[in-house]
């Protein structure tokens, strides 16, 4: 397979456009003839991952990119960045604000669920913002046999 990389804007409390990375991801995979568990596990991450920026910081952007066996997923953000990184691990600990429990997200899962659905998952943040990098193996059970 050819190397495929997209880039897309991630906009701070931007709840319209919440989601579109995924879906678009989504999309390419479905597009590339993967399997539907694997495109779910991709596209579970990516939305986790992709609202923690909308809830949670000053807005960042993500990276895609399929390069020989592997998705890869990258988040940057502009802080304010995590302050404990091992409680933010804990399932249902959120710093959501009001505002964004009030449009349905904060429920304190994003990063288990981001955990749980990807092979290897890197995560480092400071004041100055955090950067996220997700990696799923493609395998042969990764592509639809219809």
């Amino acid at each position: 397979m050819n190397t495929l990389k997209k880039h897309y804007e991630i906009k701070a409390f931007d709840f319209d456009l919440a989601g579109a990375m995924s879906s678009d991801i989504k999309r390419t995979l479905k597009q590339l003839k993967f399997e539907f568990d694997f495109i779910k596990r991709v596209s579970v991450a990516c939305y986790e991952a992709e609202i923690n920026i909308v809830i949670h910081s000053h807005g960042g952007y993500g990276d895609f990119s399929i390069v020989d066996k592997a998705v890869y997923l990258q988040f940057i953000d502009c802080g304010p960045g995590i302050q404990d990184i091992n409680l933010a691990m804990t399932p249902g600990y959120t710093t959501a604000n009001e505002e964004s429990r009030l449009n349905g997200f904060g429920a304190g899962m994003g990063l288990t669920n981001i955990k749980n659905s990807s092979d290897e998952m890197s995560l480092i943040s400071d004041v100055n913002g955090t950067v996220l990098k997700l990696k799923f193996y493609i395998t042969e059970d990764s592509y639809d046999a219809h």
